[in-house]
């Protein structure tokens, strides 16, 4: 997408911004978004999500399809970006200028993304030099709605000897993140794969002058681009 952002979201309330934000990331290219997974995303009842789904499609910021599920329109994309890129340079600023841990910012940011002025997000972004990525590697959506993929690979895909550099960890379980920090496991950092243990047993990773074991869910959260041979 590049249309231009900064669509009014004194329009929108919060709760319906998280709605879109949510639909947006579950789309990811797939299409319709079914009531049952937006509730468990939300963790909100089916009721409620059923009810609001109507109240977006009223306003024409999402289409809904009776039994089939939900789709943004073009207004609803603009809104789920424009709060994905408050969120993604609040969360950035919290870090790299405040101190935050990655963690932490992700709370801070969802409370503080839906009262972010053009004023105060052009500030951010200039204070932090235009940046594309926000800490945990996700990309920040430009000003013009366009949004940069890498083409990066899971960590659990990598075959033993081949290594790679960290691009992205996902931020949708907080105490994991916290995890993943504290073994050093951050974007640009690279890693080898030294061994794949038998059974789902998980993965023996180099890291620097470490060695770690990390298990299949928590590697699922990493992706990697490039290739660095073991040592």
């Amino acid at each position: 997408m590049s249309a231009a952002l900064h669509y009014d979201l004194a329009a929108v309330t919060p709760a319906m911004q998280d709605y879109l934000k949510a639909i947006y990331h579950l789309q990811d290219g797939t299409g319709l978004v079914t009531a049952q997974r937006l509730a468990e995303a939300l963790d909100i009842s089916s009721p409620s999500v059923t009810n609001m789904v109507k109240r977006l499609h009223e306003l024409g910021l999402a289409r809904h399809t009776r039994y089939h599920g939900v789709e943004l329109t073009e207004s609803g994309q603009q809104v789920a970006l424009e709060v994905i890129r408050h969120h993604r340079l609040l969360e950035l600023y919290l870090v790299d200028v405040l101190g935050f841990p990655w963690d932490e910012a992700h709370a801070e940011a969802e409370c503080l993304e839906h009262y972010v002025s053009e004023e105060m997000e052009e500030r951010i972004d200039v204070a932090l030099g235009h940046p594309t990525r926000d800490p945990h590697g996700n990309p920040i959506p430009s000003q013009d709605g366009a949004v940069t993929e890498r083409r990066d690979r899971r960590l659990l895909d990598l075959e033993p000897g081949e290594g790679g550099v960290i691009t992205r960890v996902s931020d949708r379980d907080l105490e994991r993140l916290r995890y993943l920090g504290g073994l050093g496991l951050y974007p640009g950092v690279t890693v080898v794969v030294l061994e794949k243990m038998p059974f789902e047993g998980g993965l023996w990773l180099e890291v620097g002058d470490a060695t770690h074991l990390l298990g299949l869910p928590l590697a699922a959260a990493i992706r990697v681009i490039g290739d660095a041979p073991a040592t």
